[in-house]
């Protein structure tokens, strides 16, 4: 499985970003994607995830602003982010589990306050 993270970029707090993880490969296999971000110092620590069934799970400390959705025709997985931040700020790595666990490269997300 291969994971193709892109869509971060510089935004002012209050705006929107919407992130893609397009996947290929071994994909039929893919029980559950998620996003997760990192800040220098800091643990990866997990934003959202989906499951095969489309089944959606929060951090607290995004709930009712972030959705994560999945498009199965294009075998990709978003994440929409509203009323950013400037917390919000942070590399974001999707993976997927299948036979194992596999991560995409970083898409780094900057909130100006």
């Amino acid at each position: 499985v291969q994971l193709q993270a892109s869509g971060g970029g510089l935004v002012q707090a209050g705006g929107s970003l919407r992130l893609s993880c397009a996947a290929s490969g071994s994909i039929a296999n893919i029980a559950l994607m998620a996003w997760y971000r990192q800040t220098p110092g800091k643990q990866r620590d997990l934003v959202a995830t989906i499951t095969s069934g489309g089944s959606t799970n929060y951090a607290d400390s995004v709930k009712a602003r972030f959705t994560i959705s999945r498009d199965n025709a294009k075998n990709t997985v978003y994440l929409e982010m509203n009323s950013l931040k400037p917390e919000d700020t942070a590399v974001y790595y999707c993976n997927a589990w299948a036979d194992r666990l596999y991560w995409g490269q970083g898409t780094q997300v900057t909130v100006s306050s």
